[in-house]
């Protein structure tokens, strides 16, 4: 198992990649060890290798929405990890729980905020490839902001809506509007799948996107 790090000088990042589908992992560390875990998507024994390999807390398991390839081990790391407060995003929670057994503990909003370790990561809402998918933001002075999308955004394009146009509409909408309005060009976006990107790499072909329809 390859474990990827960045150490921001508030936070520090893990990414792994699970399944056949390349399933991105994060783990965020905050200084005083409190930790969150993004997407428990596959590979549970993969993930507990992960969270040994950083010595913390977990305090929280935030799935960024409800499709199966992003909670297949949400239930052995929860039963793992009583304690973690499980969140997502409200109009996807009845799903995941549906899916997995898990009890979301706390629905997020656009706007709301998540507490780690005194460190306070923003929740952006992005209607459209589920109806309750979410990123997370962490920002702070002097450092690039990491923005962790899901499968909302993603090098070359927003996520998938299956041609459907209302959704797709929607989904570029709040991209548009709570991201890359949002953030600078030297925000890094970790994808759900894949390697990251950042908003100046992807700002030029926003129209390209608009025009193509996906």
């Amino acid at each position: 198992m390859d474990i990827e790090l960045i150490e921001l000088p508030e936070l520090a990042i893990r990414r792994i990649a699970v399944s056949g589908m390349d399933n991105n992992v994060y783990l965020l560390t905050a200084h005083s060890g409190d930790q969150l875990l993004i997407d428990a998507a596959a590979e549970p024994e993969a993930i507990a290798g992960l969270l040994a390999s950083a010595p913390g807390t977990l305090r929280g398991v935030l799935t960024t929405h409800s499709h199966h390839d992003h909670i297949g081990a949400l239930a052995a790391v929860t039963a793992d990890h009583p304690a973690a407060e499980t969140l997502a995003g409200e109009a996807d929670a009845e799903a995941i729980t549906a899916a997995t057994g898990v009890a979301i503990t706390r629905r997020l909003r656009d706007g709301d905020r998540v507490a780690l370790g005194g460190l306070e990561l923003a929740v952006i809402g992005l209607r459209g490839h589920t109806p309750g998918s979410v990123a997370l933001a962490h920002t702070a002075p002097g450092t690039a902001p990491q923005l962790f999308t899901g499968d909302s955004l993603f090098p070359g394009g927003v996520g998938n809506t299956q041609r459907d146009p209302g959704r797709f509409a929607s989904l570029l909408a709040d991209v548009v509007d709570r991201i890359f309005d949002a953030y600078p060009d030297d925000t890094v976006v970790w994808p759900g799948h894949g390697l990251p990107t950042t908003l100046g790499e992807e700002r030029p072909h926003l129209e390209e996107w608009r025009a193509r329809g996906w």
